[in-house]
């Protein structure tokens, strides 16, 4: 499956939840299975630009990309793992050059403050040059 493709799965998806708030509370139990490795949670993997703290690694594995996070909010944990979830399982070229539509198409937007946004973008801008660099 193309990352387009698991993106627009995944909007479609969480959409069946008529609530936003619930669609956001369904992101935290979301996230709640992803862990990242504590020896991960040093100064390098953290994101710059984010009033939480959050971690992020990445790596290539047989082609592919995998990305796990952490964060001290439970609530920006879940927004980072859903980046990392969706970025992951697919090519480089596919991270780099597809933007994440998850945040207006389930109309997170309305939802969350310009600072989570902000750092949500911090986490976007991290994954591209996290990635770039096994191009």
């Amino acid at each position: 499956m193309s990352l387009v493709e698991k993106q627009h799965q995944l909007i479609e998806d969480l959409n069946l939840i008529p609530d936003i708030q619930e669609r956001l509370s369904a992101l935290t139990a979301y996230a709640a299975r992803m862990r990242l490795d504590p020896a991960q949670r040093v100064d390098a993997n953290l994101v710059p630009g984010c009033v939480s703290r959050v971690w992020l690694h990445g790596e290539l594995c047989e082609g592919l990309t995998r990305f796990d996070c952490e964060a001290d909010s439970p609530m920006v944990k879940a927004l980072a793992a859903v980046l990392c979830d969706l970025y992951s399982g697919v090519t480089p070229a596919e991270v780099i050059a597809v933007e994440p539509e998850i945040w207006q198409q389930c109309h997170f937007t309305k939802m969350l403050s310009p600072t989570r946004l902000n750092g949500l973008s911090q986490v976007r801008r991290l994954l591209r040059e996290k990635t770039a660099t096994w191009l």
